[in-house]
């Protein structure tokens, strides 16, 4: 049964296989965390293992890169095979605010149109909460019909439209 792990390097293999995919599927934009992905993490064993660690130390503020913010990134898996992955930023910037949002996720093209993204959303959210976000504001592109389903599935409330994202607030949980 799929369920969230943190990013760890014993998934390296189909991490890996996972961003070939991304990478030559035509239909959507590239991710922005495909191409932040260390270049020697893609071929060597160590320094993916470096990768691992840096994105685990982005939880904190100690471990964020310049103009980032603290984000949880949880790794959605089956037994051993990677299928997605979900970030939540701890706060918003204004940049994050237009064209961010506080969650975003990706499912490996190979693993698409299976329920997965709407259940890392819904699997995310007592998450988000526990960090103190009460709605967390999510989005999607214009023409992304299928992110669109998943945001309003998890309860989304469309906060506007903008000139290239539809923008949702998603409640976390009871208030």
């Amino acid at each position: 049964m799929p369920r969230f792990v943190d990013p760890a390097a014993t998934f390296r293999t189909s991490f890996l296989a996972a961003l070939a995919e991304f990478r030559a599927d035509t239909d959507y934009p590239l991710s922005w965390f495909v191409s932040d992905v260390d270049a020697p993490a893609l071929a060597e064993p160590d320094a993916f293992e470096a990768y691992v660690a840096r994105v685990l130390a982005e939880r904190t503020q100690a471990g964020v890169r310049p103009g980032f913010v603290p984000m949880t990134t949880l790794w959605w898996v089956d037994g051993d095979r990677f299928l997605g992955r979900l970030a939540i930023r701890h706060r918003l910037t204004p940049a994050l605010t237009e064209l961010g949002g506080h969650i975003g996720y990706d499912v490996r093209p190979s693993a698409r149109r299976r329920g997965h993204a709407t259940a890392m959303l819904g699997a995310a959210l007592p998450i988000a909460r526990a960090l103190g976000i009460g709605e967390a504001l999510v989005m999607c592109d214009l023409s992304n019909v299928a992110s669109r389903r998943v945001i309003e599935a998890n309860g989304g409330r469309l906060l506007d439209v903008t000139e290239r994202k539809r923008r949702y607030w998603v409640p976390t949980g009871t208030t």
